[in-house]
């Protein structure tokens, strides 16, 4: 399936980018983030998610990886559809809603378009979950820089949101090295590592 499509930015429409690869026009659902992040007329990349049904063929495309990952992750949950995940992206970026899940701030995600408090639980529930061990018992993953305490609930918090956009504890490892994290805040280590990962 599409890793991602790349090509001139065709049309933009609400939720809706087309990308023409080579004379072909590909319609991607998109959230409203993406689409601020692109242009008309110019050439953008977008990675992709198909979703494919009996009766459609839909295309999901997204300015960076961190955004894909939370919306694959999103539409894991009971009850989240692609049209769910889409809202939700286009009100929190990758690193908001994983500080949200960390700090268990459900109603950040109420202020998503038809996301209400009982499914903004649900999701909470489900994405904490997925962080295991990393909240259950303060497990770090190895490799955090000498700068950082082991105690450290900043690292934690750190590694359990990563966790959550589908970071590997490698990845997470070899991301935190290359970062002065005690200068920064968790929020800002998040957003450090996710900016240096777009492509």
């Amino acid at each position: 399936m599409f890793y991602y499509l790349k090509g001139r930015v065709a049309l933009i429409r609400p939720y809706m980018a087309v990308i023409d690869c080579g004379g072909v026009g590909y319609a991607c659902h998109t959230t409203l983030k993406t689409l601020a992040a692109i242009n008309q007329g110019d050439d953008a990349k977008l990675f992709t998610y198909c979703n494919v049904r009996e009766d459609a063929f839909d295309i999901y495309g997204f300015a960076s990886e961190p955004e894909l990952e939370c919306f694959k992750l999103l539409i894991g949950i009971t009850g989240v559809g692609p049209k769910a995940a889409i809202s939700i992206l286009s009100s929190s970026s990758p690193e908001d809603l994983a500080a949200s899940v960390v700090s268990g701030n459900e109603k950040a995600l109420t202020v998503a378009p038809g996301i209400g408090k009982k499914l903004a639980q649900r999701i909470m529930l489900e994405l904490r979950d997925k962080m295991g061990e990393t909240l259950t018992d303060g497990a770090i993953y190895p490799a955090v820089p000498s700068s950082a305490s082991p105690d450290s609930q900043k690292v934690r918090d750190v590694n359990a949101a990563l966790t959550v956009l589908g970071y590997t504890p490698g990845e997470i490892s070899a991301a935190m090295k290359t970062i002065e994290t005690d200068k920064l805040t968790a929020e800002e280590i998040i957003k450090e590592i996710l900016k240096r990962s777009l492509k």
